[in-house]
């Protein structure tokens, strides 16, 4: 994902006022261990999460409140047509348990 120039403030205040109801949807969902980084020389956000099943936080694109707060986010980040953050899908190229 990608944040539009000059709204990393804006990003972490709301993100540190997430809705309950959001945060409620992602940990029923089996979602858990959910951060986000910034790599503030491109504006490039890398989000991981751990997760139970075969789901993740992009499965939930389909619930009212998660619609609602792509549109809330839309005017700081790169979006597609139905507000949802451009994302792509990175491989995994190392792990070490």
């Amino acid at each position: 994902m990608k944040l539009h120039p000059g709204q990393v403030a804006e990003y972490k205040k709301r993100h540190n006022k997430i809705w309950p109801e959001l945060v409620t949807l992602i940990k029923e969902s089996g979602i858990s261990e959910y951060s986000i980084f910034l790599d503030e020389e491109t504006n490039i956000l890398f989000a991981i999460q751990n997760q139970s099943g075969e789901g993740s936080s992009q499965d939930l694109g389909q619930t009212e409140i998660v619609q609602k707060w792509w549109k809330y986010m839309a005017d700081i980040m790169e979006t597609n047509p139905d507000y949802s953050p451009v994302s792509t899908t990175l491989e995994r190229v190392f792990y070490l348990e």
